[in-house]
């Protein structure tokens, strides 16, 4: 398997690319179905590469052994991630705490995020076990309960709880599930941790002070990715325009932090900018509490970074590869954990499919920033789309124009909002006026996911699960390669005209919700 070439020369080194496939494969297939499903997708993945290295176009005499190479390597990776899942997934099967299964405990739980509402008045955190019933215990759980008894629950801070002990409803690697029921106990956080929450408990205060309410909830969600106060018919409009990973901690939140920090290097030195911006990722990953999620959007954005530094796309995909191996042998559960794939998927969107087709525009006569911006937002939709209807039963027709009209306006609300938060602790009111200036931006940002969530047929009703990965997918690559072949583009125009019309002629998905 040879490198590919993009549109610049400059070949693409996917070496890794097969062996982080891999062990994405057989850990998700471990997790499900244990030690049968790491075996086959083991021996599936070893069979593809295989094939897809003799029928390469580029596969010439002379790289057969690169590709003998490649085919042992991917042998290996698949045989010991199928023995570490497999050890994983026995050790889960012969936890103490399956024996308890339908009974009540007192439990005392470590979080790793904060509370995130789960309907009504509950809501929900993830957290590791500590002990339970007084015995010495481990394993990650899910916790259950009261919104309001939860409001004190922060990364770091051990809780005690009464709670009733259930069997995971997800194949993830938890070890239980936890209602929680009557006052919860608090225990003492380490100070980095209760730093971190003074952080975000002032930044919170600071944003309600600065801005008007609509605006000061949704500030802490675009910076820390608390959404925790911001209104389900902003959720819902953000979601149907295709804004809603804005309200999350992603690799793009640590890429534009960092490279704010390295904007210094004329000043103080490459190396020093360097040394402060990787100071910095330290700083946000603790004040946005170091979550799995977090700990992968962190990873995605310094490859992203990497990228963007160095100009070197070929140096891009292992160094993706590389962080998918290394979080999955850290955190296996992330290779069952959908935000984790669309994290990966955009990654390499942003690597790949982004900067051909940007130059693409650019040789037709588009100017440079408006074709990166067009090309980076209908990259990470085309990869994305697929995942997101799975999940949410929808396609957003309208996430490219929202993504593309709101794009100006990211960087500098994070660049402020994040110094106004690290500021706050010092300053107060240097930290209030840092906030004052995202106000124009916030607006607009709101507006957009109005306007936008408001045009009929913005959102498709699409099959959940599988099915609707497929039809997604499917869709996507077609109309793709209708680019070329001119037939094929007008069967794709006729049937995306037909699916508006019936969108624009039928009830709106979540219309009346968002409207109400």
């Amino acid at each position: 398997m040879t490198p590919v070439a993009d549109d610049s020369g400059a070949p693409l080194d996917l070496r890794l690319v097969p062996a982080a496939l891999t062990c994405w494969a057989v850990t998700a297939a471990g997790i499900r179905w244990h030690w049968v499903g790491s075996v086959v997708a083991a021996t599936a993945a070893v069979a593809a590469v295989a094939a897809v290295g003799h029928l390469a176009r580029r596969c010439r005499d002379d790289d057969r052994p690169r590709l003998g190479a490649i085919v042992s390597a991917v042998a290996v990776v698949g045989a010991a991630f199928t023995i570490a899942v497999g050890l994983r997934v026995e050790a889960l099967h012969d936890h103490p705490i399956t024996g308890r299964y339908g009974s009540v405990a007192a439990v005392v739980v470590m979080p790793s995020e904060s509370p995130r509402p789960a309907g009504g008045s509950r809501a929900m955190f993830r957290a590791t076990l500590r002990s339970v019933d007084g015995d010495e215990s481990t394993g990650r759980v899910t916790v259950f309960g009261s919104a309001d008894r939860f409001a004190g629950v922060a990364a770091g801070r051990p809780v005690g709880i009464r709670a009733r002990i259930g069997r995971p409803g997800r194949h993830d690697l938890s070890v239980a599930v936890l209602s929680a029921s009557g006052a919860p106990t608090w225990g003492e956080a380490a100070p980095v941790h209760l730093a971190a929450q003074r952080v975000r408990t002032g930044f919170i205060a600071a944003a309600r002070d600065a801005l008007p309410p609509d605006q000061a909830v949704m500030l802490p969600a675009l910076v820390l990715g608390d959404t925790s106060a911001l209104p389900a018919p902003a959720r819902a409009e953000f979601r149907r325009s295709g804004l809603t990973h804005l309200t999350a901690v992603s690799g793009a939140n640590v890429t534009i932090v960092c490279g704010a920090v390295l904007l210094t290097a004329g000043l103080v030195g490459p190396r020093l900018a360097t040394l402060l911006a990787a100071v910095a990722l330290l700083a946000f990953v603790i004040v946005v509490e170091p979550s799995a999620s977090v700990l992968r959007a962190a990873v995605m954005g310094a490859v992203t970074l990497l990228a963007m530094v160095t100009h070197r796309r070929r140096q891009a995909l292992p160094a993706l590869s590389t962080a998918v191996l290394v979080l999955l042998l850290a955190a296996p559960e992330l290779a069952v954990d959908v935000g984790f794939a669309l994290s990966v998927a955009a990654t390499a969107a942003l690597v790949v499919i982004a900067p051909v087709w940007s130059r693409r525009l650019v040789d037709r006569g588009w100017p440079k920033p408006l074709s990166d911006a067009l090309a980076v937002a209908a990259a990470a939709q085309l990869v994305t789309a697929p995942l997101v209807a799975g999940i949410s039963g929808t396609v957003s027709l309208v996430a490219v124009l929202a993504n593309l009209a709101v794009a100006p306006v990211i960087p500098p609300i994070t660049v402020a909002g994040t110094a106004a938060a690290a500021l706050q602790p010092l300053w107060p009111a240097g930290a209030e006026l840092l906030i004052r200036f995202t106000g124009p931006e916030l607006w607009w940002l709101s507006r957009v996911a109005h306007w936008t969530a408001s045009v009929p047929g913005a959102a498709l009703a699409v099959p959940g699960g599988p099915a609707g990965v497929a039809v997604v997918a499917v869709f996507g690559a077609v109309a793709v390669l209708s680019r070329r072949r001119p037939r094929l583009r007008w069967v794709t125009v006729a049937a995306l005209v037909t699916v508006l019309a019936w969108t624009v002629s039928g009830p709106s998905v979540g219309h009346d919700t968002i409207m109400g």
